[in-house]
């Protein structure tokens, strides 16, 4: 693969001004409550026999359609239109879109499985396969700083599989069932997180993809893909007996427009701030996922969430607070 060219193709915070700084802030803000939020709002108002394939799809379909009234509105649409190919689409959203599909599902079994705090922190180890893939795909190596904090980042995760695995304040009483269909789904999501996530950023800095069609392309192939896949599935059962809107209620739309805002809202972050704010968006969401579940559950976490909350605080921010920087060669 071509080396990266210096200063140009890995895409930066855009240069500050009032109207971007403001910009800047708003969908942080917006982010750090829907990543937050997500877990309980996901909890609260989807029933357990929603189909999670129906609530997958029905979420990419918002996405889509968000995607394009912000392409429409900026004026990206009509341009984009011309300049689309069929075969750059492919080779920029293919795999990310079929990898984010299946990582979408596991990460639904998740949230019926484990408590909101501890399905938050957990969901952090995607920065340490996400580091690991970038190194691997484009070659971005770590400085010792963030090495240290992926280190602290596993003994986080495995403290939290230790109480979550013993812990009887999670949202069912069967061990088996919290580790089995809480904590290795959703570990899996975040390995396959760090893939697709070096793989879109090879296809935003390499063959500078656009962010809202990337979100369009991968909607639209993720969600063939898991069409494909569930046609034989369990999911796909339940759909054809019950219909696609099984378990659903009018509260049900909640999480999942809720959901597909904040995979637009990531691509707005990435874009207007770089990777350093959206790592600590993801931090500050820590907080708030915690003091919603506090607030709204009366639930406080288990000791071993006490001892893993400081670990991924720390960690995530000394990760993002230490970037490696190339030595230039004139």
């Amino acid at each position: 693969m071509a080396a990266t060219k210096r200063g140009a193709s890995r895409p930066g915070p855009i240069s500050p001004n009032s109207s971007t700084s403001t910009k800047v802030w708003l969908f942080s803000l917006l982010l750090t409550l829907q990543y937050g939020a997500q877990p309980l709002i996901s909890k609260r108002f989807t029933r357990r026999e929603v189909i999670v394939t129906s609530s997958v799809l029905a979420c990419e379909v918002v996405k889509v359609v968000c995607a394009f009234i912000l392409m429409a509105k900026d004026g990206t649409l009509k341009r984009l239109y011309k300049e689309w190919t069929l075969i750059g689409s492919l080779t920029a959203s293919g795999l990310p879109a079929a990898i984010y599909a299946l990582q979408n599902s596991l990460l639904q079994i998740s949230y019926r499985n484990l408590d909101s705090l501890t399905f938050s922190m957990l969901n952090q180890t995607k920065l340490f396969f996400t580091a690991l893939f970038t190194y691997i795909i484009l070659g971005q190596k770590q400085t010792s700083q963030q090495i240290g904090a992926l280190f602290l980042l596993i003994i986080a995760a495995i403290l939290l599989s230790i109480g979550e695995g013993s812990s009887k304040a999670s949202s069912t009483d069967n061990p088996d069932a919290v580790v089995f269909y809480g904590i290795v789904p959703l570990l899996v999501a975040s390995v396959l997180s760090g893939l697709a996530s070096a793989l879109c950023q090879w296809a935003t800095q390499v063959k500078k993809h656009a962010s809202y069609l990337m979100t369009v392309e991968m909607s639209i192939i993720g969600s063939l893909c898991l069409l494909a896949s569930a046609y034989k599935s369990p999911d796909g059962t339940a759909i054809r007996q019950h219909g696609f809107f099984y378990g659903w209620t009018p509260l049900t739309l909640i999480p999942v427009t809720v959901n597909a805002v904040g995979g637009i809202l990531v691509g707005l972050v990435t874009s207007y701030a770089g990777g350093v704010r959206k790592g600590f968006v993801i931090v500050s969401a820590l907080l708030v996922t915690a003091l919603l579940q506090f607030a709204f559950d009366g639930k406080p976490p288990s000791p071993y969430c006490l001892v893993a909350f400081p670990l991924v605080i720390s960690s995530t921010s000394i990760y993002q607070k230490y970037p490696y920087r190339s030595k230039k060669k004139e």
